[in-house]
């Protein structure tokens, strides 16, 4: 009979890896390691979500939402940080899951990652759109709305006029380009990664400089605005509170429910914690690159969140304009004329900075579906899902089919989906995988305490409480429908493991 909880031996990892990579060297100081951690975490998630939880949900208390979230991502990330340094393998929760917890644990974050991988490529992919449709309006280029929407999603004209839209062909578009230019196996440069991560710290620091001096204190007036939901005085009545509609649309609701959907935002940092192998001194190296990187980013974060919502009333931010936040917060930087109209006081400005984020957005969303298959491949080769998702092209070296079929599924999200479904969707995903990851150092620690560790998080089990407590709050603040989503996508994922994946596991029936 199979063993749901079979572990993979951390020696046999090991050889894999020395196998496969020919040993990662250790040449990341602290310096390296902070600066990787910006690049991965300043990206889409503050372009595009910040818009429409501060619309929707915190108004200008968004900038507490990104606090919260930050506090969430330094307890996950102290926890992701004794994982990654322990097993020698390069950003696959999915692979040291399956030494620490288990099989079956590891199906669950490996399904769990399509939420955190492939549904944000849609969700970038969405707001790229939406930024092309600003950029090629600056030219008079007007994309008709029903062809840049989702079915859900509406638009309202100069005239007033409300048109729905039908499909969100530049979301499918820029999905299916960065699809076949990874099928053709393109790599990144070091030095276009590195221009792409300058360009993005850029348009941070441009915004906030430049929109510093347009503040209106009016705007942040009221700064929490009052949620319209009963009064909460007793267990019952927040109960009450909770399974209402009212729940999350302002006052302290909305700011945890605002960081939980921000949260997407955060979703690089691991990138620091993943690159344990190639740190010089990862027990000193590790916590400076989580805990400074995370620090900067949450600073520039609330000064862009300040700014945005400073420059322009959080109510700017509502409908299809939310997925492009910074093209409204520059529109509004400005006089207002007698007519009420606003002179645009940096025309230039936006051109150039939506240029650097269409082009940001793009490696992001290769990135997102390179990772994607990456982990599909690592599932696939332990036997859990189909040989088509690590074929290797003949010609290219690429994982061309697994490429070609995330291309397909992405882009029907992209075209039919609306952004904030799919924003809540990324972020519950990434939430539940840091809760795993929370819990899994805590059971190591009880079941293989002699474990050699390269880092140790520190206060266990103090600090992974913490992240399971923070990340599991979070979610309970997420809407209804998108805890009803989670368990669909879970129980589909359940139904493929007992039906393919355990009867075809090769480590399970060796």
């Amino acid at each position: 009979m199979a063993n749901l909880w079979a572990k993979k031996s951390i020696t046999e990892l090991q050889k894999e890896s020395a196998e496969e990579t020919g040993g990662l060297k250790r040449t990341l100081g602290p310096m390296s390691l902070i600066a990787l951690g910006i690049g991965a975490i300043i990206g889409a998630g503050l372009f595009s979500i910040t818009g429409g939880a501060a619309a929707n949900n915190a108004g200008p208390a968004v900038t507490i939402s990104f606090i919260i979230a930050a506090l969430a991502c330094t307890f996950a990330g102290l926890c992701y940080a004794e994982f990654a340094s322990m097993i020698p393998v390069a950003g696959s929760a999915y692979t040291y899951s399956y030494a620490t917890m288990g099989e079956f644990i590891a199906w669950i974050i490996g399904w769990d990652l399509v939420l955190e991988y492939a549904v944000a490529a849609a969700m970038v992919s969405i707001s790229w759109s939406r930024y092309l449709v600003k950029f090629l309006a600056y030219y008079d280029i007007y994309l008709p709305a029903a062809y840049t929407l989702s079915p859900f999603d509406t638009a309202t004209l100069t005239d007033g006029t409300i048109v729905h839209g039908m499909i969100n062909i530049p979301a499918v578009f820029i999905v299916v380009l960065m699809s076949l230019l990874l099928v053709k196996g393109t790599k990144e440069s070091a030095f276009v990664n590195g221009l792409i991560v300058a360009l993005k710290v850029a348009v941070v620091l441009t915004f906030i400089m430049l929109g510093w001096n347009y503040i209106d204190d009016a705007n942040f007036t009221p700064y929490i605005p009052v949620n319209k939901g009963i009064e909460v005085t007793s267990a019952q009545s927040f109960f009450q509170f909770l399974g209402s509609s009212e729940f999350g649309h302002f006052g302290w609701s909305g700011i945890i429910r605002a960081a939980a959907i921000i949260f997407f935002a955060y979703i690089g940092f691991d990138a620091v914690s993943t690159a344990a192998q190639e740190a010089k001194n990862p027990k000193r190296d590790m916590p400076i690159g989580i805990l400074v990187s995370l620090i900067i980013c949450t600073i520039l974060y609330i000064l862009f969140a300040h700014v945005m919502t400073g420059v322009t009333s959080y109510t700017s931010f509502q409908g299809a304009d939310g997925i492009a936040p910074v093209a409204v917060a520059i529109d509004h930087m400005g006089e207002v004329g007698a007519n009420g109209l606003i002179t645009p006081a940096f025309p230039w400005l936006n051109k150039i900075i939506i240029l650097a984020i269409l082009a940001g957005y793009s490696s992001v969303i290769m990135v997102m579906l390179m990772g994607q298959s990456r982990v599909f491949y690592s599932m696939s080769k332990d036997g859990l899902l189909p040989k088509v998702f690590s074929n290797i092209h003949p010609k290219f070296g690429t994982l061309a089919k697994s490429n070609l079929l995330l291309m397909v599924f992405v882009s029907l999200i992209s075209a039919f989906v609306p952004s904030d479904v799919v924003g809540e969707m990324t972020s519950i995903g990434t939430l539940l995988a840091f809760v795993l990851v929370c819990i899994g150092v805590m059971v190591l620690r009880k079941t293989q305490p002699d474990l050699p560790r390269a880092f140790k998080t520190p206060l266990v089990p103090l600090v992974p409480i913490l992240g399971i407590i923070s990340c599991l709050g979070m979610m309970v603040f997420l809407p209804g429908d998108t805890w009803l989503r989670l368990v669909i996508w879970l129980a589909i994922g359940f139904v493929i493991y007992f039906i393919y994946g355990i009867k075809n596991s090769k480590f399970n029936n060796k």
